[in-house]
């Protein structure tokens, strides 16, 4: 009898482990935003050492609208649904401010040249801080949503339907 119901509850957190990682599923979604800024900061450091300008404007500028149509995602749509669902309200707090400080390193970016003798190291505080950010979204934020009973799927949908508007923007 014990075998069955082991059985039984891995079958059942199998099914909804599939569930949660569908296309649309909102951790999902965000993920592979982060995957693709990391890559894209990575590609920056390399430009960065053959004193590629060009290069470097043109992927900070690509790094900026990423992070700003994710930010966004997460403060519409994410974060009021994750703050009513894990009551978790310092975490919560902690991700907002980090935003904050984000945006303003965005800021920064953006009214620099390539050229200026800080772009540089601009650019890559913004990376450092956006790599501590992902690390305590999906280290310690996703885990709490996956156990709250959230609609990953619904809300991914939701957000995939914003994420489009806003980079059409």
């Amino acid at each position: 009898m014990p075998t069955t119901g082991s059985t039984t509850s891995g079958k059942t957190a199998t099914r909804s482990t599939t569930t949660r990682r569908t296309k649309n599923d909102a951790i999902k979604i965000l993920t592979e935003d982060h995957n693709k800024v990391k890559k894209l900061f990575k590609e920056f450091e390399k430009l960065s050492k053959k004193n590629d300008e060009e290069g470097k404007e043109k992927l900070a500028t690509q790094i900026c609208k990423e992070l700003t149509v994710h930010a966004q995602l997460e403060e519409e749509i994410f974060y009021p649904a994750v703050r009513e669902a894990i009551d978790d309200d310092e975490l919560m707090n902690e991700a907002m401010v980090e935003h904050a400080s984000a945006k303003d390193l965005i800021a920064q970016i953006q009214s620099m040249a390539a050229s200026d003798p800080m772009y540089d190291a601009v650019v890559t505080v913004l990376g450092e801080y956006i790599n501590h950010h992902v690390e305590e979204e999906q280290n310690e934020m996703f885990p709490k949503v996956q156990k709250s009973d959230m609609d990953l799927e619904e809300l991914g949908l939701e957000m995939a339907e914003r994420k489009e508007a806003l980079v059409e923007e």
